[in-house]
């Protein structure tokens, strides 16, 4: 059994589930749902939906390039089952996945203080703009008592 990925959302799909759809040229998309399948029908870019996993990478909103990525890649050549083997396998996969969830916690955290830093200076810059209006008349008084 294998866990795929959908073609256009790029989540997985559990064996039993999804729609397979098998072009001429035999070409074969793997969908989670129908929303997914008729957007592709509809020839939709998955880059333009604010739902996939593509827009989501293309705008920064995720982490685009990781060597933990490596290790999701699709593998077909099949290996004979060895215990030792197969225990080294899921201990890596447990680093791998500690390693990627600090990593994408650090990516989140460097996301959110840059949008932090930018709403910061566009404050400012409105401060800036509207300058005259926070000093106030009580300037003017003390201009004119000095006279």
């Amino acid at each position: 059994m294998r866990i795929e990925k959908c073609w256009f959302c790029s989540s997985n799909i559990y064996p039993g589930h999804g729609i397979m759809f098998i072009r001429n040229d035999c070409k074969t998309f793997r969908f989670c749902r129908s929303k997914c399948h008729k957007h592709f029908k509809m020839k939709h870019n998955p880059r333009k939906m604010r739902w996939t996993k593509a827009y989501r990478r293309a705008h920064g909103k995720e982490m685009i390039m990781d060597s933990t990525f490596n290790f999701e890649k699709k593998r077909l050549t099949p290996t004979r089952y060895n215990r030792n083997l197969m225990v080294k396998t899921v201990r890596a996969m447990q680093i791998v996945d500690r390693i990627k969830e600090v990593r994408k916690e650090r990516f989140h955290k460097a996301r959110l203080a840059a949008q932090l830093r930018k709403r910061k200076t566009s404050a400012q810059k409105e401060i800036a703009k509207g300058a005259h209006l926070l000093e106030g008349p009580s300037k003017e008084k003390a201009g004119r008592g000095r006279q």
